[in-house]
């Protein structure tokens, strides 16, 4: 008998597919589906919002609520494993060059960040944009005359 309250190891949904599409090993692809396990507490088979933010690093993560939002893309509510996948791949080290379409290539992790900072999705990261993410990066220690300098010098 296992201990109450232990999660029973589920087969990989989509494996193979996985593996390809991200460049994960099939080891930290088993990993990830247990970490998606333990977060998705009510055994949903998804994750939401609610589920992302009990992870500490994104809770103290200046931009960790851009993060969150990166797992549901288009405004959706739900992150099933493949997306949840796809997302942590562009955290991933860079092994060799690869396909510019790659979630691994150095293009796609540009994208990737590119987006973080674009809120309005407008294919262009405004002098706003630029404030924002700079002012919740450095918080109180910097005053705000000091980060608007740095950020005109930033975009010119």
């Amino acid at each position: 008998m296992g201990a109450q309250g232990s999660q029973q190891q589920r087969p990989v949904p989509e494996q193979e597919a996985i593996m390809a599409e991200t460049g994960f090993s099939e080891a930290s692809l088993a990993r990830l589906h247990q970490r998606f396990q333990a977060l998705d507490r009510e055994e949903k088979g998804y994750l939401n919002r609610y589920d992302l933010e009990g992870i500490g690093e994104l809770a103290v993560n200046p931009i960790g609520d851009r993060i969150i939002n990166a797992f549901f893309p288009d405004g959706g509510e739900e992150a099933d494993f493949r997306s949840f996948a796809r997302v942590l791949a562009h955290f991933r080290p860079v092994e060799a060059p690869s396909n510019s379409e790659d979630i691994n290539s150095r293009l796609s992790k540009l994208k990737f960040a590119f987006q973080l900072y674009d809120q309005d999705k407008d294919g262009k990261i405004s002098r706003a944009e630029m404030l924002q993410v700079l002012r919740m990066m450095v918080g109180i220690q910097v005053t705000n005359d000091q980060l608007e300098n740095i950020t005109d010098r930033t975009i010119q």
